[in-house]
């Protein structure tokens, strides 16, 4: 059995170090990979590393044929996610959704069952509409997407279910919370990279700042986890999965834990220039149960251990 995880970044170098961990030796994909910040995650030596892009078809196909590959882990997206969507909507278009068919039109050619695509916890809460109360003969039966990037991934979920209900795929779509968790290269989200940068600042001593805004957040560690069990499991249900820590955070919460684990941290609340995206429905936290019946996963890392995991990680390797 041999995995290809598309996307060596903050979630898949630790889907790849889970799989090394378990003995497997998985083939990563990345259109510009950066081996320097892979290497603090995984041994490279234990990983096949492959330029490739989900936007070239033929160089999916080639990778599955070439490696062997027997299931994929999609967790490529466009950069800065929400915001880059924002700014940039034609490219995050083309990457998330052509891209993820191109994956799962791959799969499909190739004879492959099992995809699993990182969709996003935006979903639960970048939406207005559905007043007509699920009423199928209304304009408005339903809630629709308020973002660039949540559409991308309302229209990736759909797609892969399709490919699941008339091309044989096993799809699974996991809709991770904002991730955030040990990496030093490039890419990531907004939430993720101003968490890093506050982070690095309480811990050398300057003042942090933290967005104002509640946010539902996933560890990386975790969110590779649920895409592991994701592969392996036998029955993927509806195929669609909340991956989060479960809980609405607030920036007070947030702040008291970097504070606990960084005594004496100086943290400050205020949003960066260009993160003005209204949201909606921001006080509920996504329901965990079908992950919990068909993945048997559990977050394991609440908030406080999140964050102080992930100083660890910096003080060893971001000194």
């Amino acid at each position: 059995m041999t995995t290809l995880v598309i996307g060596a970044g903050l979630i898949g170098s630790q889907v790849a170090r889970i799989l090394v961990e378990r003995g497997e030796k998985p083939v990563l994909m990345d259109h510009a990979a950066q081996p320097q910040a892979i290497g603090q995650i995984v041994d490279l030596d234990k990983v096949t590393l492959i330029q490739g892009d989900v936007l070239r078809p033929l160089s999916i196909v080639d990778a599955l044929r070439s490696h062997g590959i027997t299931r994929i882990a999609h967790t490529a997206a466009n950069p800065l996610l929400t915001l880059g969507a924002q700014k940039a909507p034609y490219s995050a278009i083309n990457l998330n959704i052509m891209g993820t068919v191109n994956v799962l039109e791959a799969a499909r050619v190739s004879g492959l069952k099992r995809v699993v695509v990182s969709s996003s916890s935006v979903l639960n809460h970048y939406l207005e509409g559905g007043e007509d109360g699920s009423h199928f003969g209304k304009e408005e039966s339903f809630p629709r997407p308020t973002t660039f990037y949540a559409a991308t991934k309302q229209a990736v979920e759909s797609l892969g279910l399709n490919y699941a209900k008339w091309c044989g795929i096993e799809f699974a779509g996991l809709r991770y919370g904002a991730v955030f968790g040990p990496w030093s290269g490039a890419g990531g989200g907004g939430p993720s990279n101003l968490l890093r940068e506050a982070m690095r600042n309480a811990l050398a001593g300057r003042e942090a700042t933290i967005p104002p805004g509640v946010m539902e957040w996933v560890y990386s560690k975790d969110a590779a986890r649920a895409t592991v069990l994701a592969l392996d499991a036998k029955d993927l249900g509806s195929g669609v999965f909340n991956i989060t820590m479960g809980a609405i955070t607030t920036p007070n919460e947030m702040a008291a834990a970097i504070g606990t684990v960084i005594p004496g941290a100086k943290v400050k609340f205020e949003a960066p220039a260009g993160t003005g995206v209204s949201l909606s429905n921001r006080d509920t936290h996504a329901d965990l149960s079908r992950a919990r019946r068909h993945l048997g996963w559990e977050p394991q890392f609440k908030l406080q251990d999140a964050v102080k995991d992930l100083a660890e990680w910096m003080r060893r390797h971001l000194a």
